[in-house]
Parts: structure tokens; C-alpha cells; sequence
């Protein structure tokens, strides 16, 4: 069971921080300008003066380190770019590591093996109280602690920590209460933003009425569907009962989630809405979900795809341009509640070093994230970074909006839970879910499998 400061919020707070993140995604606003908070640097710590560094870091040649994360394709190959930054300011030497999911049981069967990386970048909550428990995390250092201070907000502060202790840099932050969407579809269709759940429903039959299939899903990948069912839940149910669950205080078998599983399944239920049916969105996983969405000139597979904010990098792969061709609407309320559900991958350090405590100071520095906001598909929980780094007038927005929202956001439900739960592919609340989009209308039996693997997962 999991509980930080940042998911203890009032249903008025959460509220206002999603009406501030719909206005700042409409479209009439006018660019978002520059962040001038930003603390004031010494220079590269290798005695060379860097324009953009504002933060020291020491001389590391002859340092060798090995980062491990699940990213692949053009997020590792961005991260990548952070990497060698490091590398260039200090003289260390990195490889990049990529790991498997769940990322605990890769990082357990190296440190058996004797070869634990120097830094993990774990992207559960859950994930770093295992490492933690398990003895294998190690704390930050003051320099790495009075970085994030200096630049993060206290609820993303303490999602990192475990009994009081700071042992996670939340790297990269994710908006998950996102729809995008095909803008020549809309245009042809007729068919215009919704803002609630109906509209929603009417908008999907206007797309489906002009010859498009209204929604793309990647249902290979059950983490997905888990953030569907969040945002519904969210809405519907509000932020307390938000955090019962996710602490598993109330059972998945409470009238709530019965709500959230039966609006679900009045999208999920109609296999003509769904590109594939749900056969096919079982087969597609989340890259094919967008690309497929803005492929194929004016007969795309789909019209919309729901993820966050990182949607871009997979469009990038697309000829199609976000805020012209890709345009962006806030999730629709399903209820009284305009969900804020985020997520983010946190630097954690299992081999205690200079060079590892070095990097995770890096990671928590504006510099570190503005060379990957740069580069697009990337959102930073960073207040201080200058808001002008992002590529888009779209994904500063939406940084805009999470920076302006301070601690006034849910974290993704299923990354709070027991990795076994929330976090494993084939498994738990992920496969439950898989079932469910695979048969929407049994509704009670999904709710009694996502209890009886809740509770195996929880312990109680």
C-alpha cells in the first residue's frame, strides 16, 4: 500500500487544476513565453564555461557508469542525447542499459548475477518502495536532494521518497488526460472538440457516420487500458475514492468501479468503433496505436488515440505535424471531475558513487531535462525549466499546465500499486483489463477477477 502527500487532495484543488489544464490546451491562447526562474549556474564542472549549465558537477574521467530503463526506439535514443551531456560536462563514460518489463524483475536477476546498473530509472512509484525494501536503492546525496528542492514541486518530491527519505529524481513527468486526434477527419466530418463524456460519444458517431472509425487502441499493452479506466474513474468517482482504491482501502468490486467498467464499455463495447475491433486492439500495440492514426492521408485507421503527452514522439515517426495535422483535447469529464492523471520514470541509484550521485544532480537540473524537451515527446516535472525549450506551441501548453498545477494532480493509479497488480504485462490489472476490453458487457466478472488479484497482490 502506497501513500505520499500528493495523492491526499480535495476534489475542489484537482478540479481547478484541470480546468486551468483545458484552457491551456485551447487552441486560441496565445504561445506560451519563457520560464526566467531559473537558478543561475557556475559552469561545467570540466573548466569549460557552458552557456546553459546551472548546475556544477565534478570532474569524472575515468568513471565508468551503466543507466538501465524500458525505453526504446526515440525516447532511448533522446535520453541518449541527455547521456552524452553528462558525459561531455564531467568525462564520464555511460552505457545505456535497456531493460525489460517489469523492470524489477530485470534489475533483480542482474543484481543475483552480481552486475547490478549504477542507475535504474523505475517508472512505478511501487517500483522504487521494492528497491527500496529490498535494500537494493540507495539515498540521494545533498547535492542531488537540494537540486530537486531547488526545482521541484513538493508533491513530485515526494513521490520519490519512501519513509521519509528522498531515493528518486522524477526525470520525466506524463500528462495522461489527453485525446488526439486526426484534424482532417474532424474537418471532414464535421466533428468538433468534446469537453464531456456524451460529447465524446456523439463526436465518435460523427467520425464513424463520415466513413472513419472513430478510435485507435493499442490493447497489446495492457498499461493502456489501465489509464482509460483511471481517467473514467477519476471523473466519475473523484479524487478520494481515487485514492482508496489506489491504496486498495475499497475493493474492485465497489459500486464506483462498476460505474467507471459500464462507461467504459460504451466505447469499448462497440467493436465498430475500435480500428481492428478488439480483436485487432488487442494485437496493436501502443506505437501502431498512433501511427495508424495519422497515416493513410483522409481514410486513417482511426480518427483518435488516447495516451499523454508523449504521443509526439510516436506522430514524429509520421509525416503528420502536431497543432496542425495532430491537434490535442483535455480528456472529457465522465463525471463531475476533469481528470488530471499523471505518470513519470524516476532516476534511482543502486551502486552508491560520485559519478552515480553526480548524474542523478544532473537529472534533477533543468539542464539535463531542456536537452530532451528540445527534442519533443518529453514533459518535465522540472518548474525551472524555460518553458520556450519545447518544440511546439502544444507541448508547451501542456508543460505550462502541469508546472502551473503544482501538487494538484493524481499519479497514475495502477503505478502505485504492487508492481504484481499494476505493473506486469500478462498479469494483474493489466490482463484484467485486456479481458475486459476483449468482453465489456461482463462487467461483475471483471470486477471480481481485478479484486482477487488485487488482493493476492496487495497482501490483504
Amino acid at each position: 500500500m502506497r501513500r505520499t502527500s500528493s495523492t491526499i487532495r480535495t476534489r475542489r484543488t484537482v478540479k481547478a487544476a484541470a480546468t486551468l489544464l483545458a484552457g491551456a490546451l485551447a487552441l486560441s491562447l496565445t504561445a506560451c513565453g519563457g520560464d526566467d526562474d531559473k537558478s543561475s549556474g557556475n559552469g561545467s564542472a570540466t573548466g569549460t564555461e557552458d552557456s546553459r549549465s546551472t548546475v556544477t558537477l565534478p570532474k569524472l574521467n575515468g568513471t565508468t557508469l551503466e543507466v538501465a530503463a524500458v525505453w526504446t526506439g526515440t525516447e532511448q535514443a533522446n535520453f541518449k542525447k541527455v547521456l552524452a551531456e553528462f558525459e561531455k560536462r564531467t568525462g564520464a563514460k555511460i552505457t545505456f542499459v535497456p531493460a525489460q518489463d517489469p523492470i524489477i524483475n530485470f534489475l533483480g536477476s542482474k543484481i543475483a548475477g552480481g552486475a547490478p546498473p549504477d542507475v535504474a530509472m523505475l517508472p512505478q512509484p511501487g517500483a522504487i518502495k521494492q528497491a527500496v525494501d529490498k535494500g537494493w536503492a540507495k539515498p540521494l546525496g545533498a547535492d542531488a536532494t537540494d537540486e530537486l528542492r531547488k526545482n521541484y514541486a513538493q508533491g513530485w518530491q515526494d513521490i520519490g521518497k519512501v519513509d521519509g527519505k528522498q531515493y528518486g529524481v522524477y526525470y520525466k513527468a506524463a500528462n495522461k488526460s489527453l485525446i488526439w486526434y486526426n484534424a482532417q477527419v474532424f474537418e471532414n466530418a464535421g466533428a468538433s472538440e468534446p469537453t464531456t463524456w456524451d460529447e465524446l460519444l456523439d463526436t465518435a458517431q460523427t467520425v464513424s457516420d463520415s466513413g472513419v472509425t472513430p478510435f485507435s487502441i493499442g490493447g497489446a499493452d495492457g498499461w493502456t487500458l489501465t489509464d482509460w479506466f483511471e481517467n473514467v474513474y477519476l471523473s466519475q468517482a473523484g479524487p478520494e475514492k481515487y485514492d482508496q482504491l489506489a491504496q486498495h482501502k475499497i475493493k474492485w468490486t465497489d459500486p464506483s468501479v462498476k460505474e467507471a467498467l459500464t462507461t467504459l464499455a460504451r466505447i469499448w463495447g462497440k467493436t465498430d468503433w475500435i480500428a481492428g475491433g478488439a480483436n485487432g486492439a488487442l494485437q496493436t500495440e501502443f506505437p501502431a496505436s498512433v501511427t495508424q492514426t495519422f497515416t493513410g492521408g483522409d481514410q486513417p485507421k482511426a480518427g483518435m488515440v488516447y495516451e499523454g503527452d508523449f504521443v509526439q514522439v510516436n506522430i514524429a515517426d509520421t509525416k503528420a505535424k502536431v497543432g496542425t495535422d495532430a491537434k490535442v483535447f483535455p480528456f472529457p469529464k465522465a463525471g463531475d471531475t476533469a481528470p488530471v492523471v499523471s505518470g513519470g520514470d524516476a532516476a534511482v541509484i543502486l551502486k552508491d558513487s560520485e559519478g552515480a550521485q553526480a548524474l542523478a544532480t544532473f537529472l534533477a537540473s533543468p539542464d539535463a531535462a531542456e536537452i530532451q524537451a528540445e527534442l519533443g515527446g518529453y514533459l518535465s516535472p522540472n518548474k525551472n525549466v524555460d518553458i520556450s525549450a519545447y518544440p511546439n506551441e502544444v507541448q508547451q501548453r501542456i508543460a505550462k499546465a502541469l508546472i502551473a498545477a503544482g501538487d494538484d494532480f493524481r499519479f497514475d493509479m495502477s503505478d502505485q500499486a504492487p508492481q504484481a497488480f499494476g505493473g506486469t504485462p500478462g498479469k494483474g490489472e493489466w490482463k484484467d483489463l485486456q479481458d475486459f476490453l476483449k468482453n465489456p458487457s461482463d462487467v461483475a466478472g471483471i470486477q471480481k477477477k481485478l479484486e482477487s488479484d488485487a488482493a493476492a497482490a496487495y497482501g490483504n
